[in-house]
């Protein structure tokens, strides 16, 4: 036989050499089929997470934070308190249901001119507001919700019950509550526990929830810094007086004098009459015991009472302030007027004439008001 032939005989169909051991192939060595598919299947799910994560961020981007529409319903007070930045703002509305979310308001307010407007406090809104309708509310000072309290100089501590009362939505009784048991309204140990002259007069505002304490507190606090600022301690004991003896006649001041330029030349009569040691005979001493509201003109019988607040009876300084004086009065107590007048009267036109000598006060006081009207 041929070569040939030998390789034709040892070859398969194909051309390809048979295999040993009657021409069985050996078998393939295959990896764990379930293996791949769980990878494969591990793969897939967090492609479709993370495609979720991107989807929702792309439509958070195109489609803007969740947002209510319209300028909502119902009420609700919101306190924004001082110091809140746009985060924490928006915080505080998307829990109290006026916004739906906070993203929405706060980033409205990135790059909102208006936000920067917006002032601490109280505001009544409305629950389910768009974040624009939320600004605007925010920005418009009618939805504030607090009280004007307004103290005018000389009030009394009866006037102020009265102003709190009506400025607030604290009662009368509240008020006189507080007056009744003083000691936590932090008065200075010369006031004896009379807060008369230490609730300063001034305009407060009152937010949604304060107390009477709370507010004259915040009253005498008022009045401590204002004696701190004009440095009262030290003036007045240059001067020979106690603080409490300057509020006192700055007190006297608000009623015995109606223009500012008159008040240190009535405080410069009474330091006089004080060193020559005359009565001060002051009017309006004689109207705080009476309660007599409106002027300081009084009758014989009322400066005839034994009080210890009357100067025609007393000679000297009341015991403490009659009124809550303001710091104008105050600063004319400490700085008097030159000058020797002894008497004083104001015409009118509120105008105060002064005078050094009983007789010619008498003379021009009955010019003005006739003969028998000026004490004799």
């Amino acid at each position: 036989m041929s070569d040939s032939g030998l390789d034709i005989l040892g070859a398969d169909s194909g051309g390809r050499r048979a295999t040993k051991a009657g021409g069985r192939r050996a078998p393939r060595k295959r990896g764990p089929r379930w293996g791949r598919i769980l990878l494969v299947l591990v793969v897939l799910a967090g492609l479709v997470f993370a495609g979720k994560v991107v989807w929702d961020k792309a439509g958070s981007y195109l489609n803007g934070p969740e947002d209510y529409s319209g300028q909502g319903s119902g009420e609700v007070v919101v306190e924004i308190p001082a110091g809140s930045d746009g985060q924490a703002m928006a915080s505080i509305l998307a829990k109290q249901d006026v916004v739906a979310s906070a993203e929405a308001f706060y980033q409205l307010s990135l790059n909102d001119e208006r936000f920067a407007t917006i002032q601490p406090g109280f505001y009544q809104l409305r629950r389910k507001m768009s974040a624009e309708w939320a600004m605007r509310e925010l920005t418009d000072a009618s939805n504030r919700v607090e009280g004007k309290v307004t103290i005018p100089e000389g009030s009394r501590v009866g006037q102020i019950v009265k102003a709190i009362a009506a400025g607030s939505e604290i009662s009368e009784d509240e008020v006189t509550a507080v007056l009744d048991d003083p000691k936590d309204l932090g008065l200075p140990e010369g006031a004896n526990g009379n807060p008369e002259g230490y609730l300063f007069p001034a305009t407060y505002t009152v937010e949604p929830g304060t107390t009477a304490l709370e507010l004259m507190q915040q009253m005498v606090k008022k009045t401590l810094e204002v004696e701190a600022d004009l440095d009262i301690d030290a003036r007045a004991k240059a001067l020979g007086l106690s603080k409490e003896d300057v509020l006192t006649m700055a007190s006297i001041l608000e009623y015995e004098a109606a223009r500012d330029e008159d008040y240190p030349k009535v405080a410069r009569v009474l330091f006089n009459r004080l060193e020559d040691g005359m009565p001060l005979q002051l009017d309006s001493t004689v109207s705080y015991v009476s309660q007599r509201e409106g002027d300081v003109w009084t009758t014989p019988e009322e400066r005839a009472n034994p009080s210890e607040y009357n100067t025609y009876q007393n000679t000297g300084l009341p015991p403490g302030p009659i009124g809550s004086p303001g710091e104008k009065t105050i600063e004319a107590a400490l700085n008097p007027a030159d000058g020797d007048w002894l008497y004083f009267f104001a015409d009118k036109e509120g105008v105060t004439i002064f005078n050094t000598d009983f007789a010619q006060h008498n003379a021009d006081c009955q010019k003005v008001y006739g003969a028998g009207s000026c004490g004799g």
